[in-house]
């Protein structure tokens, strides 16, 4: 389920906590590296990063600081701190820094190296995030008012023993409970789960204001509400809270839980992108965004938004989602995007998600060890996301993923790492996401078939490609840009167009949008005998949408001889001129060969 689902009986006693429940507030922790079950130790190295001392930090204080070194008068309640030092051992030096609650600033920075161990904190306070960084690995925690942020290193292999996560408090692992010995939970693939099944709520999520409501509602009290936001443990939610009645007897309460942390976050990401944006543009507003983008044809006031957001696109690293039916140019608006882009140099990854089986599309993406599974090279194999390194992967058809594949993409996308298939050691990227589909996103979502957390991550910055069928004017455009290619790559002399001809493409309605447009001048070119391209040679198969041109049906003859002449063009092309190999390609006689040739005049 997309809600988490809380019921609780008229004691208090949780008879229902879900597993959506358990994922938003951290008791099923299986992200990251993960690491073991255990205790604080003598000697362990001590990384603390606090934003507001005393507050979800389990009411640390000043005194508790002495335990890891730190003994500083100056330091108070509300401070900003960041410290590091070693548990009840004096045999290296502690380290801290601090900042006064009335004078905090955008961030505070801390460098310090014990050992062969590099370690950088930072406390960004505009942005809200604490980052503990050891030899280069982050170890990155989100927070909304305050948050206490910790990380262990043991004091025998140097490694890291515990770093704080998600969902610390119900845990019970704030930085004042690891300190004072108490056991923390295991995190990442076997990570520990807490049976909250029969627990009273408020030893699960303590005594703050929604669980003293929602268990008066369990107890009697006549209250519901739909949607509305409270933060819970730290983490902003959208609740319904519903009372619970059979036989017109108060049961219980039911609590239905939406995380919106990870929507708040995302919206920030897309204002602070759409702001910059702005500026830009007032920079450029004289300028013709075109000549960023010689590959997008036409100058109608579609195509004229359609470069600028195209060029708003190109100078952010936000996730583009582009938009359109089949055979638009969202390929082709992707590379231009990202060859206009500051990491035009680095790789472009193109992945058409719709034609890699289902069982593949997993180590093709992400790699796989040697030896994973049958068939697997014994050296192993980088995936995609590798190959893309410091550059851009279009994820082309992404309405096409499965699922499953849809888990393991939302997990990437969350913090830009993954495992091999059949690896366990973590492999993190810095790549731009692009994704492109021809689907309608919300309705996949509606129906189940594309995950709503995942629509959010992608649909960051959204591109939309409008149909042929509604900017005509630029096919004149489109027609001189593509038959002189066509031409090359037939091996036939430039060819022009005629009005007529124009007329007669400009009343289609294109179905099949540019794709099909290139299609119908290929043939048109095969059929022009001259180096004029009349009405007559436009051959338009498709006649579904075609609402202006009248119906009209071939006769059996006429489409037989187009389909002779068709093929012996073809065979002479494919042959390179070369008559006996056409006609033993065609397997034709050479007196029949010469009067087909003589008859359509090729």
């Amino acid at each position: 389920m997309s809600e988490g689902i809380i019921f609780i009986d008229r004691e208090g006693k949780i008879q229902l906590y879900n597993q959506k429940s358990k994922e938003i507030f951290g008791i099923i922790y299986n992200e990251g590296r993960g690491h073991k079950r255990g205790r604080i130790e003598d000697g362990d190295i001590v990384i603390i990063a606090n934003n507001n001392l005393g507050k979800d930090d389990g009411k640390l204080t000043t005194d508790d600081l002495k335990i890891i070194g730190i003994d500083n008068e100056d330091i108070d309640i509300g401070d900003a701190v960041i410290g590091i030092g070693v548990y009840g051992s004096g045999h290296v030096d502690s380290m801290v820094k601090y900042m006064k609650g009335q004078k905090k600033g955008n961030n505070m920075y801390l460098n310090y190296r014990i050992s062969d161990k590099n370690i950088e904190v930072v406390i960004d306070f505009r942005n809200k995030i604490i980052d503990i960084i050891l030899n280069g690995e982050h170890f990155l925690m989100e927070y909304i008012n305050a948050i206490g942020h910790m990380l262990l290193l043991d004091s025998k292999c140097d490694k890291v023993k515990f770093y704080q996560a998600k969902g610390y408090t119900i845990r019970k692992e704030s930085i004042k409970d690891i300190l004072t010995g108490k056991e923390y939970m295991a995190k990442g693939k076997n990570s520990d789960i807490l049976d909250v099944i029969g627990n009273d709520i408020f030893e699960v999520h303590g005594y703050i204001e929604a669980m003293r409501e929602f268990y008066e509602v369990a107890r009697g009290k006549e209250l519901s509400y739909k949607d509305k936001f409270i933060e819970i443990n730290g983490r902003p939610t959208l609740c319904s809270l519903v009372p619970i009645d059979r036989d017109n007897i108060r049961i219980g309460a039911l609590l239905k839980v939406k995380d919106i942390s990870e929507l708040k976050r995302i919206t920030k990401e897309r204002d602070e992108a759409l702001i910059k944006l702005q500026n830009i543009e007032k920079r450029l507003e004289e300028n013709d965004y075109s000549m960023f983008f010689p590959n997008v044809i036409g100058d109608s006031i579609i195509m004229q938004r359609l470069k600028e957001l195209a060029y708003r696109a190109s100078k952010t690293n936000s996730t583009l989602l582009i938009l359109g039916e089949s055979g638009t140019g969202k390929s082709l608006l992707a590379k231009e995007i990202h060859d206009a882009s500051y990491n035009k140099d680095m790789p472009f990854i193109h992945v058409n998600c719709g034609s890699i089986p289902e069982n593949l599309i997993e180590s093709e993406l992400f790699g796989y060890e040697g030896g994973a599974f049958t068939g697997a090279k014994s050296t192993g194999k980088i995936g995609f996301f590798e190959m893309a390194q410091g550059g851009t992967i279009f994820l082309d058809e992404v309405g096409e993923l499965s699922l499953a594949m849809q888990v393991k993409l939302l997990q990437f996308l969350q913090d830009k790492s993954f495992y091999r298939v059949g690896g366990n050691k973590k492999v993190n990227v810095d790549v731009r996401i692009m994704a492109a589909t021809n689907k309608n996103l919300e309705n996949e979502v509606i129906e189940g078939k594309f995950r709503e957390d995942l629509f959010y991550r992608v649909n960051v910055f959204p591109i939309y490609i409008a149909p042929l069928r509604e900017h005509k004017q630029d096919i004149y455009q489109l027609v001189c840009h593509l038959l002189p290619k066509i031409c090359i790559k037939i091996g036939c002399e430039e060819k022009r167009i005629s009005s007529e001809a124009i007329n007669k493409l400009v009343e289609y309605d294109w179905p099949g949008n540019i794709r099909e447009l290139e299609n119908v001048l290929e043939r048109s070119v095969n059929f022009s005998e001259s180096n004029i391209i009349l009405s007559d040679h436009i051959k338009i198969l498709n006649k579904r949408y075609n609402k202006n041109i009248e119906k009209h049906i071939s006769t059996m003859k006429d489409i037989v001889m187009d389909a002779e002449k068709n093929a012996l063009i073809n065979a002479l092309n494919a042959t390179n001129g070369n008559k006996k190999k056409a006609m033993r390609m065609l397997g034709m006689g050479k007196t029949s060969f010469y009067d087909k040739l003589k008859k359509y005049k090729i």
